[in-house]
């Protein structure tokens, strides 16, 4: 189940490798995996099926705050596996990757040859964007420089524009960490448009490594994380834990890898 409008899962990238690398592992044991929206046009729908019996298990993927269905499947019986750690106060099993350590993995490089670094934060309400923020102000604190945040959403469309309200606060930075790469890429058209060069006026490191990321002018340094993976573990965890009965596995963490290209 994924806390999105369909519109959003279609068009990021992260969902489409999700769920790939659950349906792979599922389907080498000869189980479906129906997809569905917890958004608010489909909400009531997908609460009567799951809380109906219409699912042996369910992954949730990319829970806001305290979603009102996630916090409902975290008090029943049924089988549950989130993707993401979820929010103070749910309390579910889950898989993740370290999302704070491969931001300040990301910055620490930046801080190598850069002296102004912004970040281009996610959404406030997800704990992996929280998770990235906080890995961004470990890295600054520790070097002793002042954070610049502007808020973005994890699309193209907010990277640009929180790229510019950067550019109109602080038109000396010298770099910038984008917490997703679609964010990344849309900062990098706000910076030409600026008239800035990449990375020799601005540096930028984005996070996921989707395979745009190699292919943009200048090829994009970025934090990969390992999704299809993160798929796979979700669905094997959730399936052993409803074939066995038993209690949940313990939550998983996967390593993230710094990928360096030609943006910094």
């Amino acid at each position: 189940m994924v806390c999105e409008p369909t519109t959003r899962m279609f068009n990021d990238p992260f969902f489409l490798r999700f769920i790939s690398g659950a349906e792979t592992y599922l389907a080498g044991r000869g189980v479906p995996l129906p997809l569905l929206s917890a958004a608010s046009p489909v909400f009531a729908s997908t609460e009567k099926h799951l809380l109906g019996g219409g699912s042996d298990g369910v992954l949730l993927v990319s829970v806001h705050g305290p979603h009102p269905l996630a916090l409902t499947l975290a008090g029943t019986r049924l089988p549950i596996r989130a993707a993401g750690r979820p929010v103070e106060g749910v309390h579910m099993p889950f898989v993740d990757v370290d999302n704070r350590g491969g931001a300040r993995a990301a910055v620490e490089l930046l801080l190598k040859t850069r002296k102004k670094i912004a970040l281009i934060a996610g959404p406030s309400d997800l704990p992996a964007a929280r998770d990235r923020l906080t890995g961004y102000l470990d890295a600054l604190a520790e070097a002793g420089r002042p954070p610049l945040v502007a808020a973005g959403d994890f699309t193209p469309r907010g990277g640009k524009n929180a790229m510019r309200l950067l550019l109109d606060q602080a038109p000396n930075l010298d770099a910038v960490f984008a917490a997703s790469d679609p964010m990344a890429i849309g900062a990098m058209m706000a910076l030409r448009q600026a008239g800035r060069r990449i990375p020799g006026d601005v540096a930028i490191i984005g996070f996921d490594d989707v395979t745009a990321a190699a292919f943009t002018d200048p090829p994009l340094t970025t934090v990969r994380q390992p999704v299809e993976r993160l798929g796979a573990l979700a669905a094997e965890l959730l399936f052993e834990q409803v074939v066995s009965g038993g209690r949940p596995a313990e939550d998983q963490i996967l390593d993230t890898e710094l990928v360096i290209r030609s943006s910094t």
